[in-house]
């Protein structure tokens, strides 16, 4: 079935995080027409789920929790004259310049003259891991957690052990301590931890959370709910059973580009009129750093 664009817009904006939400708001400063579409139900992306502080230091001087940080973004664009699609998805991107999208009023084709892909990353998963074992219940990404106790008020488990100390793995074990939640370890296959210096002293440090270095979990064990993970020193090579009733995995971030897939060269080339904006176009340490740089890039359309 043919669906004819029913919308023009200068400028289509794909993610309501904050890149999505900055470059939006320069474009329109400029006076162009946009369109910032979110497959969420509100705009701010991953900032809905930040409860913890640690956000806006550069931006507002303030030290903002990620929601706090949205919520200056938000309350600009509901007043700047942006038309913005919440609940919706964009199947597809073309090289007509038309993309479709499906909303609550069901399917419809945008077309534009630039595209900003503002959809931050992926989550690595157990799969992408070489870790043998059951897949029970309780096996988490840091993300997912972080979504389903601060957005959803859900419990995950009860002893929990992470894998990999990036940033939000950090930021989560904290969070698990302070809810009165027993973080056994957090386990490292490199001989020290990762993620922010900020957060290895307020997290690991503060919590006195055990950090197991050179070592990994490559096997899972349990039926029906996770039991423990066998982890493996990686200088020797000994093998241990460490008991939980939860493993989280902080393994690291693939920025999401699924839409350009079609539209890339074989060399990996993307269309002029099309950009790609925040932890969509590398990993950020910081979300100071991803609204700075889509300011410049809505400046620049």
């Amino acid at each position: 079935m043919s669906i004819p664009a029913t919308i023009k817009t200068d400028i289509l904006v794909i993610g309501g995080g904050a890149a999505g939400m900055a470059v939006s708001l320069a474009a329109r400063r400029k006076g162009k027409r946009v369109l910032l579409a979110e497959h969420d139900i509100v705009l701010g992306g991953i900032l809905n789920q930040c409860v913890h502080q640690g956000f806006g230091h550069a931006v507002f001087q303030e030290d903002l929790t990620g929601r706090e940080y949205a919520a200056r973004f938000i309350h600009e664009i509901e007043n700047a004259g942006i038309m913005v699609c919440t609940g919706t998805a964009v199947l597809s991107v073309g090289v007509d310049r038309t993309a479709l999208l499906s909303g609550p009023e069901g399917l419809y084709r945008v077309g534009f003259e630039q595209c900003v892909l503002a959809a931050g990353c992926l989550e690595r998963t157990l799969e992408s891991l070489n870790i043998s074992g059951t897949r029970p219940a309780g096996v988490f990404t840091a993300g997912t957690a972080q979504q389903l106790m601060n957005r959803g008020g859900y419990g995950i488990g009860k002893q929990i052990v992470i894998l990999g100390s990036g940033d939000i793995g950090q930021i989560m074990a904290r969070q698990f301590r302070q809810a009165g939640l027993d973080v056994i370890a957090m386990i490292e296959q490199m001989d020290h931890a990762g993620g922010l210096a900020r957060n290895r002293k307020e997290c690991l440090e503060a919590f006195q959370i055990p950090l197991i270095l050179k070592t990994t979990v490559d096997e899972i064990l349990g039926c029906g709910r996770i039991t423990g993970v066998m982890a493996r020193d990686l200088e020797s090579g000994r093998r241990y059973r460490i008991s939980c009733d939860t493993l989280v995995t902080a393994v690291g971030l693939i920025p999401d580009r699924t839409l350009c897939r079609e539209l890339a060269t074989p060399e990996g080339a993307l269309p002029k009129w099309l950009h790609l904006s925040g932890n969509c176009e590398s990993v950020h340490d910081i979300v100071d750093s991803v609204t700075r740089e889509a300011f410049a890039l809505g400046d620049r359309l």
